[in-house]
């Protein structure tokens, strides 16, 4: 407890150094832009969100009828796989999302990456436990009921999916139907022919290795500059005079990214075995994902989808001209920054926090280490548990079934179950632990805790 209390301490703690000296850095300039600054308009207001659950089934409902405001609320984040915002006092917008100062609740970042393990929030973290759709579509009711108008994700709901897994979202496609409204100069184009949509679902990865790594996202096509981060701010009530003026706030926010450590890992560790795990580690791992301890090494490289086997929905899903289109365009300023075209592959990510970044994969498909260790035994359908953590196997306390469970009752019931079987979902590829013994990957399994 007292190890995930001190990330929020450290980031006061940066706070009041800067502000004694009279210096805000440039991370904490975009910790503050995540917590105070609306980038998009509001999703819904804080009359909508304390009705939200007029909209679940009898038996939650009559819960939250009978609970405490405070009560209610907690409901209502937990449902929808929302976090706490520090120095909340149980008001206002979760983390995630921030005030429009009219009662309207403001989408960001950290809606996907500011998550928790096991019941600790740690910003920069992706959330896994975000349901978005699941969160939309009560929305869109409870607008309706308030004779409210709809806002984009409302209406965006409607003719695509948001997330068809509780922790996992449909961004890349958020991102090229977003880019498709815009010249390479950012100025609005609705002419633009629709491109097609490959719906599937991503896992927000942690924050923290960002500075590790060269280039952004599964496939590292996209250059790690400040406007790369804005693609998600493309609404057309955005102009290009505005995404200008913002780059100095998201460079800070790049700033307060890069700035971030991986959480060390809270439970026991068996240290022999870990010792042991590191060299069996180094001799089949780090080619990949390289080396850690006193003097870590992290060279990004991108594996063939040939060599790794991974679920290539990702891979395809971004066309050519999307990525020219990046390539030419304001967002990689006119070619200055590289933009692969042609992708091969998936990046091999840095390790740093492994523990904590469950699910894996870069769609979320595999719960835990150990089945990532186990390729044969990845489950075919899967549900977490709200808050649970899994010492044993390090990642999401799960519940395995061989089918969808017939008894599921609604949409939201559905989206509680990952099905390995659904179009970018599998579980299935780097296989390469194959090669280790039952021995050899508990001893891996340990090491892993210590990254």
């Amino acid at each position: 407890m007292l190890r995930f209390c001190s990330l929020w301490l450290l980031i006061v703690m940066a706070c009041l150094v800067g502000s004694a000296v009279g210096v805000e850095l440039p991370a904490q300039r975009g910790w503050r832009h995540l917590r105070t600054k609306a980038y998009l308009p509001p999703d819904f207001d804080q009359d909508v969100f304390d009705n939200l659950w007029q909209s679940w089934p009898t038996e939650e409902r009559q819960r939250a009828a009978a609970a405490t405001p405070a009560e209610r609320r907690r409901q209502t984040l937990t449902r929808y796989g929302l976090m706490e915002a520090p120095s909340s006092d149980d008001k206002g917008p979760g983390l995630g999302y921030v005030a429009d100062g009219q009662g309207g609740w403001v989408m960001n970042c950290l809606a996907c990456h500011g998550g928790q393990v096991a019941g600790q929030v740690i910003p920069g973290l992706g959330n896994s436990h975000f349901a978005l759709h699941s969160l939309t579509e009560d929305v869109r009711f409870t607008k309706l009921k308030q004779f409210k108008k709809p806002g984009h994700l409302d209406l965006a709901a409607l003719t695509m999916p948001l997330g068809t897994t509780h922790g996992t979202t449909n961004s890349v496609i958020f991102g090229l139907a977003l880019g498709n409204l815009r010249r390479p100069d950012m100025s609005i184009d609705r002419s633009r022919p629709e491109p097609k949509l490959d719906h599937h679902d991503m896992d927000a990865p942690p924050f923290w290795n960002v500075k590790f790594k060269q280039s952004l996202y599964a496939d590292g096509f996209a250059p790690k500059n400040p406007r790369v981060l804005m693609q998600f701010l493309l609404l057309p009530s955005n102009g290009p005079d505005r995404l200008r003026e913002w780059e100095a706030d998201f460079a800070d926010i790049l700033a307060w990214i890069e700035s971030l450590e991986a959480p060390v890992y809270p439970f026991d560790i068996d240290r022999a075995n870990a010792v042991l795990g590191q060299s069996v580690f180094e001799e089949h791992c780090s080619a990949c994902h390289g080396t850690y301890g006193t003097k870590p090494l992290y060279q990004q490289q991108v594996v063939s989808i040939d060599v790794v086997k991974t679920d290539r929905v990702r891979l395809d899903a971004l066309s050519l001209e999307h990525r020219q289109w990046m390539k030419d365009g304001w967002m990689s300023r006119e070619g200055l920054d590289a933009v692969e075209l042609r992708p091969q592959g998936y990046v091999a990510p840095p390790l740093f926090g492994i523990w904590a970044s469950a699910p894996y994969f870069h769609n979320g498909s595999v719960p835990t280490l150990w089945h990532v260790l186990h390729p044969s035994e990845r489950p075919q359908v899967w549900k977490r548990s709200v808050n649970g953590y899994d010492q044993k196997r390090v990642g999401l306390e799960v519940e395995v079934f061989r089918e969808l469970p017939a008894t599921q009752e609604s949409a939201y019931s559905r989206r509680q179950h990952f099905d390995t079987r659904s179009r970018g979902k599998s579980a299935g590829g780097h296989d390469f632990p194959n090669e280790l013994t039952e021995t050899e990957k508990r001893q891996v399994l340990e090491y892993l805790k210590t990254l």
